[in-house]
């Protein structure tokens, strides 16, 4: 089974992407870092490759980069620990350079927003009781 996950991105600009990310409270690991690709740490063995398109384009021989203005390939979703940091997380993006995407939802026992990042990547951030989830979602789990 997986020990590790790594979410593959390509970015135009390197450095506006990890200053973006930075301003969201963001780290990046220095070991896998350099002027093609960042590793930014999202939580414990959970990251995402910021990749420079050029760089992209050849772990992808034949292929096209997607265009996240126009084609979603990826939703990247994290889970927080409550709706005041889904809050201050989509509010940091946009204050950093971000957009708002999409209404917010709430069901109750599950809360999220949703920004774009510099390149147009949709990142839902949200957060979710399970405790509060419905009884006939709880029961499919079992």
């Amino acid at each position: 089974m997986a020990k590790k996950i790594f979410v593959n991105l390509p970015v135009k600009n390197l450095d506006k992407t990890k200053e973006f990310f930075s301003k969201l409270g963001f780290k990046f690991n220095p070991q896998f870092t350099d002027e093609n690709a960042a590793c930014m740490i999202i939580g414990e063995n959970i990251y995402s490759m910021l990749i420079t398109e050029k760089f992209f384009k050849s772990f992808i021989p034949g292929r096209e980069i997607s265009d996240a203005k126009k084609d979603t390939e990826v939703l990247n979703a994290i889970l927080l620990d409550s709706k005041n940091e889904v809050d201050e997380l989509v509010e940091k993006a946009v204050n950093a350079g971000g957009k708002t995407y999409r209404e917010t939802f709430d069901y109750g026992w599950m809360y999220g927003k949703a920004f774009t990042d510099l390149d147009d990547h949709i990142w839902e951030i949200f957060y979710m009781n399970e405790k509060e989830m419905p009884k006939e979602m709880k029961d499919k789990g079992k």
